[in-house]
């Protein structure tokens, strides 16, 4: 019996010891990190439980994950609606996701404002066709489109 439980226990630690690594070099979510060990260690339940181990010790949290990656995302010049669907890819909950885009601390137009400012300057646009690239691009960054009119009424000059 003793010498069944050492071989488990060997490759619980070393789930353990691989999931600890990847931890150090980021913050991961569950659904990353699942995959990752489930791609080096053939035992998915063994998997599960050293990942319920790393949550209930505090070292895996999904809350963490999504408040560092919205304020890493958002510095960038990313609006909501993108930071949403990267957060849902990677395998966060809406509930979290929400608490943090829809109640956090950010505020959304002005990232808007700033993002543009990096890539348009702060001129004011004389056409339609350089008006259209500008709310082009933000909407690829995420941004809802109620503020991108609002952007665009405020720098249009025609």
């Amino acid at each position: 019996m003793i010498s069944q439980a050492l071989p488990q226990q060997d490759d619980a630690i070393a789930v353990e010891v691989t999931a600890v690594k990847l931890l150090g070099t980021r913050e991961h979510t569950r659904r990353e990190l699942r995959r990752k060990l489930n791609a080096r260690h053939a035992d998915s339940d063994l998997v599960e439980s050293v990942l319920d181990d790393l949550e209930q010790r505090g070292l895996l949290s999904d809350e963490r994950f999504a408040e560092n990656y919205v304020d890493q995302r958002s510095r960038k010049g990313y609006g909501p609606l993108r930071i949403r669907a990267e957060l849902t890819e990677r395998g966060v909950e809406q509930e979290i996701a929400a608490r943090w885009l829809d109640d956090g601390p950010y505020d959304w137009s002005e990232i808007l404002e700033d993002a543009a400012a990096r890539k348009f300057g702060g001129a004011r646009v004389g056409d339609m066709r350089t008006l259209a690239k500008r709310g082009r691009f933000l909407e690829q960054r995420g941004f809802p489109l109620s503020l991108v009119r609002r952007y665009l009424d405020r720098v249009r000059d025609f």
